[in-house]
């Protein structure tokens, strides 16, 4: 077994004392040239020196660590992108994250947090797979960035998505390829944080276009492709003068199976109808043939957010705010004008064509 690089070894290797490789290492303000300086961190990287992260914390009182909890971000690759973000952030910092995924249960919480105490970390985030509000654990720190949830009795800085915001952003993008009669296919209960926000900005467009809600474009769906087929289903069953042009997901798992439920009834997505998901979740909003117009859940941002937090890049900031990301839509081809507006041109074609037989079937 190799023996540890030491101190020493870089100090004969740049030919200066150990009291100036200690000076260099750990940046002190001190009269020592540049020239010196890069001679000892070259010696340094020549013999591959690593300074013990346990003495510097001694000396500085800081570990350069991050403790992160979550409940399942690390083991499910559709929120895996907050801790991406975290990571970069804390490597461009100069900090190791220590990740404890607890799998949601509340004994390996205690442990996990007293663990990181343990460990004497420089700060903790406290993450969750989905947007809701949860009891700060009991032994949290007071600086704890809250990732994904927002604590129940306020006191700590979170991010959470703006999921009203992004909801009535879906509607508009609607709104704005001339479709009126528009449904929105909820959650099943219990019904998460996310699914009212949505709805409220549904509503909020709706009222904006002067457009009346229409109680039977309101269903629940189980989340499933299966939940969205046979909520279309009902929706496309509905009278001709009550049936929706368009139709916003709560997520995209429910929105995959919109495209079962027209091609089983022979209709085209855009042409007869158009839909937009929410979540931009991958491996499945891009691969829909054709591709899901989405709203992206900002779960990269999110991780960045939080561990700038943590970090105290954001100092100045309310200690108990909660700030809201932004979601944005992914524009991509399920979304197009209401099906009348397309056979229009059809229409005025077929009137100008006298010769055309008879038995000719009509453009769509």
């Amino acid at each position: 077994m190799a023996s540890r690089v030491r101190i020493s070894d870089v100090a004969a290797a740049a030919g200066v004392s150990v009291t100036t490789v200690s000076l260099v290492l750990n940046d002190a303000k001190t009269r020592i040239s540049a020239e010196t300086r890069e001679r000892v961190r070259e010696a340094a990287r020549t013999v591959g020196y690593a300074p013990s992260s346990l003495a510097r914390g001694l000396r500085t009182q800081r570990t350069r660590t991050v403790g992160l909890i979550s409940d399942q971000i690390a083991t499910t690759p559709f929120a895996g992108r907050m801790l991406a973000g975290a990571q970069d952030v804390a490597r461009e910092h100069g900090h190791l994250v220590f990740l404890l995924d607890t799998g949601g249960d509340a004994g390996i919480e205690r442990d996990a947090i007293a663990a990181l105490a343990a460990q004497q970390v420089d700060a903790m985030i406290y993450a969750c797979m989905w947007h809701r509000v949860v009891d700060a654990p009991e032994g949290i720190r007071p600086d704890t960035v809250f990732l994904d949830c927002r604590p129940a009795n306020g006191g700590h800085r979170a991010v959470v998505p703006d999921d009203r915001a992004g909801g009535a952003a879906a509607v508009r993008e609607l709104v704005a390829a001339g479709h009126r009669r528009i449904a929105y296919v909820d959650a099943v209960e219990p019904k998460p944080i996310a699914s009212r926000l949505r709805l409220e900005g549904y509503l909020e467009v709706l009222a904006e276009a002067g457009i009346e809600p229409d109680p039977a474009l309101h269903l629940d769906a189980e989340i499933s492709a299966r939940g969205g087929r046979d909520a279309v289903d009902r929706l496309l069953s509905l009278p001709e003068d009550r049936r929706p042009t368009a139709i916003f997901f709560f997520n995209d798992r429910i929105a995959v199976g919109a495209y079962a439920a027209a091609h089983h009834r022979g209709l085209d997505i855009p042409r007869d109808l158009s839909i937009v998901g929410y979540d931009d979740q991958q491996f499945v909003a891009a691969e829909q043939d054709p591709p899901l117009t989405t709203v992206a859940l900002p779960h990269y941002e999110m991780g960045r957010w939080a561990m700038e937090a943590a970090l105290g890049v954001r100092a100045g900031e309310e200690q108990d705010a909660t700030h809201l990301m932004e979601c944005p839509v992914i524009r991509r081809d399920s979304v197009g004008p209401p099906p009348a507006q397309v056979a229009k041109p059809s229409r005025r074609r077929a009137s100008h064509n006298t010769e055309r037989p008879p038995s000719a079937a009509p453009d769509r």
